[in-house]
């Protein structure tokens, strides 16, 4: 995090902390004094910190991001905040799985998002500990933790509904407009990549199984670790229900994409890969039966995962090449 200053007490956010925010987390100050810190991987996200108190606080804004209009941002941070509550209300609100909890929510204030601050260490930081330091048990600790967690939210959320995959395709057909529109691929490329996920859409075992509420954005600087077990989602603002192996591709698709990037050799995600989803079958009656349903489904979130990343502007164009061949051989 970079370290901003103090809140100026003329600033309506000040007020709006001291007034309805600290006295819901048991501190009440006349004039508290706020450290502000931006997050470096978000221009929208930002800790306050109460120095007097040592109370930690996330602010994260919907307002203000290029292309949103004040509807929008108004719909993602009520998205965000009943989101936030709905899965505490179902009970993880405490040891091993935890969201933080959401304090308040202001439109008149760049529609912002006020949550409790939770520590953890983000899961790419244990990527990169079995990538430059040859930790690879620590990585294969989380993704035991990690797998548990989602094992747990898909199956306490699971309905008697099938799963739509027309849906998945519609998210995948937005993917490839944007690639297209970018300039990132060609025409021909961009039909044989339609016709790969129509091959798909025709597989009876993409329509199996039952919808469940997903996080719907597992990157690994959206899933904290503690000790142990410990591990704290955040960022619900794309929650939704959809197929199990939505979250389970995505986070398959991030290990790959991290060892692509940062060792040029995508087989080295393979054992990591493959224990997560082990891990995850392991919370079914029948784990052999769970393994073979996920494992058949999972190259297409994989492959949607890379497409998804090979959309960014920071990637140089010969590594975005590398992730849309990727995700080819994957689709196929």
């Amino acid at each position: 995090m970079d370290y901003l200053g103090h809140l100026h007490q003329n600033d309506p956010f000040y007020g709006y902390l001291r007034s309805h925010i600290l006295p819901q987390i048991g501190v009440n100050e006349f004039c508290p004094k706020f450290r502000v810190y931006r997050f470096r991987a978000s221009n929208h996200v930002y800790m306050y910190e109460d120095q007097r108190s040592q109370g930690r606080l996330i602010g994260k804004y919907f307002g203000g991001v290029p292309g949103r209009s004040p509807q929008a941002a108004f719909r993602s941070m009520e998205r965000e905040f009943n989101n936030l509550d709905y899965v505490r209300g179902i009970g993880f609100t405490g040891y091993p799985h935890y969201f933080p909890r959401p304090i308040g929510r202001n439109a008149s204030l760049n529609f912002v998002l006020v949550e409790e601050f939770c520590y953890g260490a983000p899961l790419n930081d244990f990527i990169f500990k079995a990538i430059r330091g040859g930790d690879r048990e620590i990585l294969f600790q989380k993704l035991t933790a990690l797998a548990y967690f989602l094992a747990t939210l898909h199956n306490k959320t699971a309905t008697g509904d099938r799963v739509d995959f027309n849906r998945d395709c519609s998210y995948f057909d937005r993917i490839m407009d944007q690639l297209k529109n970018w300039g990132h691929m060609g025409w021909d490329e961009a039909q044989e990549f339609y016709r790969l996920k129509d091959r798909w859409r025709e597989r009876g075992f993409m329509w199996e199984d039952c919808q469940v509420v997903v996080h719907g954005d597992v990157t690994p600087t959206n899933i904290l670790f503690g000790d142990g077990l410990w591990v704290i989602p955040i960022d619900l603002e794309r929650m939704k229900r959809a197929d199990r192996v939505f979250d389970v591709g995505r986070v398959a698709g991030e290990i790959k994409h991290f060892f692509m990037q940062y060792t040029g050799n995508s087989w080295l995600a393979e054992p990591f890969i493959g224990h997560f989803l082990w891990e995850y079958s392991c919370h079914f009656p029948d784990r052999e039966s769970a393994f073979a349903s996920i494992t058949r489904r999972v190259p297409f979130y994989l492959g949607l995962t890379l497409l998804r990343i090979a959309r960014n502007s920071w990637i140089s164009n010969k590594y975005r090449r590398e992730l849309l061949d990727e995700a080819k051989r994957t689709l196929r």
